[in-house]
């Protein structure tokens, strides 16, 4: 029978599922397997899995419990194994390298940061401080420009919006990152100019947040930083 796997963690991990339920409805009842240095969290998969918000809370608290007690390899929503033996083989077969990963999340927590500028903000940045910006900008509005010039201006405009948003990323990746043992960027959606993820030491915590309000408050009222967590560390594993 298929099974769903939750996470990876020491043997010697409490492994502390009293009280837990799985995914799936009824909820399956957690276990785990294990090979010698290493253990998975699992539980019988269901015949149909989404993303329902039980399902979701049952999987994050799983998470939460295990880290609680120690470093966990904590597995996307929806993984799945053939069967205990097929979840057995793998960390057999990969037991030093997620040793090696576990090591490197030991007492560590992910926080996830995204960005946001106000559109009409930049744009009169723009062309405030650019004169090829503010000049097209001036022939388009007297009426008498060329039927070109709105295309020119369009792609001037684009061209200094990702240039700056690139800058302010770079910028707030790089006073983020002495506070963090690794990052992991993402490609931005929407309006975001920037989708980070942040290893961040447990001790080390409150220096990361205190840099990433001071960062928002020196950037103003103009950007919108959203930061989320302490997570389990899936960008990581």
């Amino acid at each position: 029978m298929a099974v769903y796997v939750y996470s990876i963690v020491l043997t010697t991990h409490p492994q502390r599922l009293d009280g837990l339920d799985g995914v799936g409805d009824p909820p399956a009842a957690l276990r785990t397997v294990h090979s010698g240095k290493l253990s998975a969290v699992i539980s019988d998969a269901p015949e149909e899995l989404r993303p329902k918000r039980r399902d979701l809370g049952a999987h994050q608290a799983v998470q939460e419990r295990l880290m609680a007690d120690g470093s966990v390899l904590p597995l996307q929503f929806g993984f799945t194994a053939p069967d205990d033996d097929a979840v057995r083989a793998v960390l057999e077969d990969r037991t030093d390298e997620f040793g090696e990963r576990l090591r490197a999340l030991d007492d560590c927590v992910e926080y996830h940061l995204k960005a946001t500028q106000d559109e009409n903000a930049l744009l009169r940045q723009i062309l405030q401080e650019s004169d090829e910006a503010r000049d097209l900008n001036e022939a388009i509005r007297s009426g008498s420009s060329s039927p070109e010039l709105p295309l020119a201006l369009g792609e001037l405009v684009s061209q200094e919006v990702q240039a700056r948003q690139d800058q302010f990323a770079a910028g707030i990746v790089d006073a983020l990152r002495g506070f963090a043992r690794e990052e992991r960027s993402s490609q931005a959606t929407g309006n975001d100019f920037l989708n980070v993820s942040f290893l961040v030491a447990r001790n080390n915590e409150q220096s990361f947040l205190s840099e990433e309000q001071g960062l928002a408050k020196e950037l103003g009222e103009d950007f919108e930083l959203r930061l989320l967590g302490p997570l389990p560390a899936y960008s990581f594993v």
